[in-house]
């Protein structure tokens, strides 16, 4: 028998399901896969041989639909680092022994960097053993749009939309009150800005959108920042700032390590939450004025309702792509996808990259994207960013509340 296994991992966004969709439709219609098996909790969970039949949960193709619009990971998640097969090749054996009692011919891996070096590894490992007969794929997904060898990432384009609706929506929040104010929104990246950069589309129908934004790819400073902030109060009485959580000092410290923060996590991330917090006490002290701090959190990732079409489509179709991969016979790579130039229109063409180029790296914001005083974005970011939030996803409602799809195995 020929099976297919597929699992999550990482950060949910509202599009993975979207992916594992794609995955589901393509292995049922291609004639050499018997059976679809989903891991439960990422690799974590499949070295635990938490595994199910997926076909036991999925009976039409309403159901894919449905999973293609349901937010978060429906198979759930981790974040669990494999060892190097070079060091530990013994949780390798246990991982293909899993693999042989399935007869798991197929192995789709959907996240991000961490996820694709977990894709990276087993991959390399089965070269070193000479084993040929399974194929393991990556399926690429981060809202935070910083994997390498892709144009944008699936998960992303949904969240930027839900971040420039929200801006659009706090912009006339913000403007009622006639005392001079600031609110300062603090937003999902650790050391990509993309997701910040993406308030911008909140000036789309002319609105005002954010006063100023403010990327980590370029070095943070205090002072430079109140003096943005006071260049304004008499232009606008209201102000609205965009700040990625992870800037950083000139010296490369998080703004936020200056409040306890918790232990790294198994991949070495510290937690970096809280930079808002931080500028809102600053302001607050240097120039006295009513000061709020929003920090847009999970919300950012599981916004469903304000989901871009285009990257639902986009994400059902790599997922897709990941399988053809498999199936005709490549490992070690990555579904992905690359902007065609086109004058006129958004035009996409779907590939495969070596999943090594892609594993612990980071796409950051061309610094010719990020105006020259640092505070705000160039014409060539709205650009790149206006047409992946094309188009609105019908959401699908019971009872007057969104219904979404849920895999609850016994």
């Amino acid at each position: 028998m020929h099976n297919l296994l597929v699992a999550q991992s990482g950060g949910p966004t509202s599009a993975i399901n979207a992916t594992l969709s794609g995955v589901i439709t393509e292995a049922m219609i291609q004639g050499g896969i018997d059976r679809i098996y989903g891991g439960l909790n990422g690799i974590e969970g499949i070295l635990q041989e938490k595994i199910i039949d997926l076909l036991d949960y999925i009976n039409n193709t309403m159901d894919l639909d449905k999973l293609a619009q349901t937010p978060a990971a429906a198979l759930g998640s981790c974040r669990f680092k494999l060892a190097g097969p070079e060091d530990d090749a013994a949780q390798y054996r246990v991982l293909i022994d899993i693999f042989r009692k399935y007869e798991i011919s197929y192995f789709i891996y959907i996240g991000g960097n961490d996820s694709m070096d977990t894709v990276d590894k087993p991959a390399r490992y089965c070269r070193s053993q000479k084993i040929e007969d399974i194929k393991i794929i990556g399926a690429p997904k981060t809202i935070d749009n910083d994997l390498m060898e892709i144009d944008h990432c699936p998960g992303f384009a949904s969240a930027a939309k839900y971040i420039a609706t929200t801006f659009a929506e706090l912009e006339r929040d913000v403007a009622v009150y006639d005392s001079f104010g600031v609110t300062i929104v603090e937003i999902m990246g650790r050391n990509a800005g993309w997701l910040t950069a993406a308030s911008s589309l909140s000036r789309v129908n002319g609105n005002r959108g954010p006063d100023f934004i403010y990327l980590c790819e370029v070095p943070f400073s205090i002072s430079r920042f109140l003096d943005d902030i006071r260049s304004r109060q008499s232009e606008n009485r209201n102000l609205l700032v965009a700040v990625s959580e992870g800037v950083r000092d000139e010296n490369g410290t998080y703004l936020s390590e200056q409040t306890p923060g918790n232990s790294p996590d198994r991949f070495g991330h510290k937690d970096i939450a809280g930079t808002g917090g931080v500028l809102a006490h600053i302001v607050r002290n240097e120039l006295g004025c009513k000061t709020r701090s929003l920090e847009l959190n999970l919300m950012q990732r599981c916004a469903a309702h304000l989901a871009s079409r285009t990257d639902l489509n986009e994400s059902r179709l790599l997922g897709t792509k990941a399988v053809q991969c498999a199936v005709r016979g490549q490992t070690g790579k990555m579904a992905t996808l690359l902007r065609m130039p086109s004058k006129d229109r958004y035009r996409i063409q779907f590939a495969a990259a070596d999943v090594s180029l892609v594993a612990n790296r980071e796409k950051t914001v061309p610094r010719q994207w990020i105006n020259r005083s640092g505070n705000d974005i160039t014409r060539e970011m709205t650009d790149y960013l206006t047409p992946l939030i094309e188009g609105e996803v019908p959401v699908l409602y019971r009872n007057r509340f969104p219904e979404y799809f849920t895999i609850s195995p016994a």
